[in-house]
C-alpha cells in the first residue's frame, strides 16, 4: 500500500481515470441525413427554347414549307407522267410551274404504258396443185399468241415476245412508207417473213398440194378505251399498216433456222 501510495503520479491509472497529458477523445455525433438535391431542369433546345410567339411562327413556317414541297413534287410528277385527264385539264398551270427553272427532260415511264392494241396479221398467195393461185384470208397471229398465253401459268418466251419484237424491229428500221432506213432494214424484213412463213406452215395455209408463194403482213391498231370516269374521246376505228407482198423462197430450211434462232 505504501509503495503504491508513494508512487504518486507514477502509479498506473485506474480504470476510470484518463492518463495525464492525453488528448480528450471526441466521439462524433451521428451525422444527420442530407436531403437529396432536387434535379436541375434540363435546358430546352430547338423550337422548345423559343417563346410561345416564336414557336407559333416557326410552326407556321414549317407548314408553309411542307405544303410547297408537296405541291412541287406533285407538279413534277404530273409533268413527267404520261398524258392523263389531269394534265389535259391543268396543263398550262403545270407548265407555268415547271418552266423554265424545273424543266425535266426525262420521262417517268419508259416506254409509256400501252394505249393501243397492235395485232400482226398475215395472208398468203398459194400456188395450187392444178397450176392456179388463190389468196388466203387474214391469219391473226397476235390473237393466236394471246389464246396460247391466256390461262397459261408458264407461257413460253416465243409466245410472249417473238412476234411482238419482230414487228417492233421492223417498225424501228422502216419509215412510214415501209422503206428501210438503215442497214438492218433488210434483216428485219427477212426475220419477220421467216416468222410468218413458219406460222402459215403450222396452220397448213397452203393446203393439200399447194405452195405458199408470197406473203403479205399488216398491222391492225385499235385504241384502248379510256376509263369510264374520263371524258377523253378516242376513235374506235382500227388503223391498218399494210406491207407489200414478199416472195417466199421455196427452200424453207433457212427460214426455219433463222426464225428459231431469232426467237432465242
Amino acid at each position: 500500500m505504501a509503495d503504491a501510495y508513494d508512487a504518486g503520479s507514477a502509479a498506473p491509472p485506474g480504470p476510470q481515470e484518463e492518463p495525464q497529458g492525453a488528448l480528450p477523445v471526441v466521439v462524433p455525433s451521428p451525422a444527420a441525413p442530407i436531403p437529396p438535391a432536387s434535379p436541375s431542369p434540363e435546358p430546352r433546345t430547338g423550337v422548345a427554347a423559343l417563346s410561345l410567339r416564336y414557336q407559333i411562327g416557326a410552326a407556321l413556317a414549317l407548314a408553309v414549307v411542307a405544303i410547297a414541297v408537296c405541291v412541287h413534287v406533285g407538279m413534277v410528277f404530273l409533268h413527267v407522267a404520261p398524258p392523263n385527264t389531269v394534265t389535259k385539264q391543268h396543263g398550262k398551270a403545270i407548265d407555268d410551274w415547271i418552266y423554265p427553272e424545273f424543266e425535266q427532260n426525262w420521262k417517268l415511264f419508259a416506254p409509256n404504258p400501252l394505249q393501243q392494241n397492235i395485232a400482226v396479221q398475215v395472208r398468203a398467195k398459194v400456188g395450187t396443185a392444178d397450176g392456179g393461185t388463190r389468196t388466203t384470208g387474214w391469219y391473226d397471229l397476235s390473237a393466236q399468241d394471246g389464246r396460247a398465253i391466256d390461262g397459261n401459268l408458264l407461257p413460253s418466251h416465243t409466245q410472249q415476245n417473238e412476234l411482238r419484237r419482230a414487228w417492233d424491229f421492223f417498225v424501228a428500221t422502216h419509215d412510214a412508207g415501209n422503206r428501210p432506213v438503215g442497214l438492218r432494214g433488210a434483216l428485219s424484213e427477212t426475220y419477220l417473213r421467216h416468222i410468218v412463213q413458219l406460222r402459215l406452215d403450222r396452220a397448213n395455209a397452203a393446203g393439200e398440194g399447194g405452195v405458199v408463194e408470197r406473203v403479205q403482213v399488216r398491222s391492225r391498231t385499235t385504241n384502248v378505251r379510256p376509263p369510264t370516269w374520263s371524258d377523253e374521246q378516242v376513235s374506235d376505228k382500227p388503223a391498218y399498216r399494210m406491207l407489200p407482198w414478199w416472195w417466199v423462197p421455196q427452200d424453207g430450211t433457212d427460214a426455219a433456222d433463222a426464225a428459231e434462232g431469232g426467237s432465242r
